[in-house]
């Protein structure tokens, strides 16, 4: 049987390159929709983004978490904008391009 952690890692692993999910998007997802903070102790747990790109998980308006368990948000400015992601003026991920759910 999943735990709600093996669903969040299946969950984040599948956002497609270049867009971004909510953490409680994940959460709903993954099953629990009021567990969008779990999510973030799953994705701060992670050891290597390039197995479970979590920076892929951003807050639901748009804006990065100021943590990052790699280096801080502009590190996952940095990744997420190497896949092309665009930011709004005031340094959000633009959501209505870059939403993996519409």
């Amino acid at each position: 049987m999943s735990t709600f952690s093996d669903n969040v890692r299946k969950i984040v692993t599948a956002i497609p390159y270049g867009k971004v999910m909510s953490y409680g998007q994940v959460a709903a997802l993954a099953g629990n929709p009021r567990s969008s903070r779990v999510v973030g102790w799953v994705m701060h747990a992670n050891d290597d983004y390039r197995k479970l790109p979590c920076y892929r998980v951003v807050f639901k308006d748009g804006s990065l978490p100021e943590g990052y368990v790699f280096g801080g948000a502009e590190v996952q400015r940095n990744l997420l904008a190497a896949e092309g992601v665009t930011f709004t003026p005031d340094g959000k991920v633009d959501l209505a391009l870059h939403s993996a759910i519409s």
